[in-house]
């Protein structure tokens, strides 16, 4: 059994589709999704996939890219997130790619989210983009070590992952990992330890060689599997256990 650890389910391309997208799931051995908050008008909605469905679970946070919008407090983050099906505080961190000028506004709503992570005891879901040496600045400063989590759809150097691993974080591949160009991130995926690997498709966005530029799903996160697996010359069956315990020894509230 495998988990997509990183998705967006209640985004409207794979919302109307759910019957279909869960049996796909069923027929290829994925057990169990992450279904991921990027802002708190939406997350009423990821919360009732996690409701309704005994497989899903769901996250609370307000992503880096986006500008002028509901801002989250502390304490408002440690509401919402007390409840059980709600397993990881995020996706949360910087993005420098996307937005330029001053992004202040970036690294303190990152704050928020460390701060409410460390008070309810849940993991982290991080997203870094051309932001490593402020995202770890920050993680240190913040004592996100306190709580751990991921840092999802990894995409920078071995150092920064293995920086990011003595933090107490877990490096999800996605998608990105069965790209011909993406010599970098193959070469994290055959060095990092094996119990620090997770495997998600954050979809519907990046979805993998032989889908790609297609919407992407949860059952695909089995094509990332099998390229962690080839990489590192280990079996697909070692590689879907080890990243299924590894979920829920990171996620420890996920009940299966």
């Amino acid at each position: 059994m495998l988990v997509d650890s990183h998705c967006h389910l209640n985004f409207p391309e794979l919302l109307a589709n759910l019957p279909a997208i869960k049996q796909s799931m069923q027929d290829n051995q994925v057990g169990h999704a992450l279904c991921i908050s990027v802002t708190l008008p939406d997350f009423p909605q990821v919360l009732a996939l996690a409701e309704q469905n005994e497989n899903f679970y769901a996250s609370v946070g307000v992503h880096p890219d986006y500008e002028d919008i509901q801002e989250p407090t502390v304490d408002e983050l440690i509401k919402l997130a007390n409840h059980p099906k709600v397993i990881a505080i995020g996706e949360t961190g910087l993005d420098y790619f996307r937005l330029t000028g001053d992004l202040e506004w970036q690294r303190t709503r990152f704050r928020t989210h460390i701060r409410a992570a460390i008070a309810t005891g849940k993991p982290l879901v991080i997203h870094t983009r051309n932001s490593p040496e402020d995202t770890l600045r920050i993680m240190r400063e913040e004592n996100a070590q306190q709580v751990g989590g991921v840092m999802h759809c990894f995409t920078e150097s071995l150092d920064v992952a293995l920086e990011a691993i003595t933090l107490g974080f877990y490096i999800s591949f996605s998608g990105i990992i069965t790209f011909k160009n993406a010599h970098t991130i193959k070469e994290v995926a055959k060095h990092v330890p094996l119990n620090r690997i997770l495997v998600e498709t954050d979809s519907p966005y990046l979805a993998p060689t032989p889908y790609r530029g297609k919407t992407n799903q949860p059952s695909y996160v089995k094509h990332v599997a099998e390229e962690v697996a080839n990489l590192r010359g280990i079996s697909f069956d070692e590689l879907a256990a080890a990243t299924t315990e590894n979920f829920f020894r990171l996620f420890k509230h996920a009940k299966h």
